[in-house]
């Protein structure tokens, strides 16, 4: 686990809410303090729609939505003059992200244990902080899944170009 301050709001914000930058993942969950709190449980609600759409797997490939499909939802929650008081959106890394991940750094064997690789965003007044996190289905004293994720996860900041510092 890492813990990251980014160190240009403005950007990243874009990046987050106005382009594909985050699309590998999905939503868990977001909380918006703007006129009123907005919580979104990102939690596909199933019971909603027929028999025949859930056992389509190109609209249902997932327990949670799809950051993609979720992130105009959330820029309009957001946007307006003012900063929002607070925000925390957590993303999951879609599962077969996940497992090409592992698959790459040689560690397929993990797989079955691994529920997801997550990143936690926080928006307050003392600024954006980036955390994050690995869950796994059983303990496991090993911490190799999370040594990969957080270096994938730097990787991938650093190819977007997104800056941060990394916080001790």
């Amino acid at each position: 686990m890492i813990a990251l301050q980014i160190t240009d709001v403005r950007g990243f914000m874009a990046g987050l809410l106005n382009s594909d930058c985050f699309d590998s993942f999905l939503l868990q969950e977001a909380s918006i303090h703007t006129y009123n709190t907005f919580t979104i449980d990102g939690h596909q609600n199933r019971s909603y729609y027929t028999r025949e759409e859930l056992q389509d797997p190109i609209l249902f490939p997932y327990e949670y939505s799809s950051w993609h499909q979720m992130r105009e939802l959330v820029y309009q929650l957001i946007k307006g003059k003012k900063t929002p008081l607070f925000l925390k959106i957590i993303l999951l890394l879609k599962p077969e992200d996940a497992y090409t991940l592992l698959e790459a750094n040689h560690a397929s064997g993990y797989a079955p244990n691994l529920k997801s690789f997550v990143v936690s965003i926080r928006f307050d007044q003392t600024g954006l902080r980036l955390t994050t996190g690995t869950s796994m289905l059983t303990f496991l004293p090993d911490k190799r899944c999370d040594d990969i994720w957080d270096e994938a996860f730097l990787d991938f900041l650093n190819t977007k170009k997104i800056d941060y510092d990394l916080l001790l």
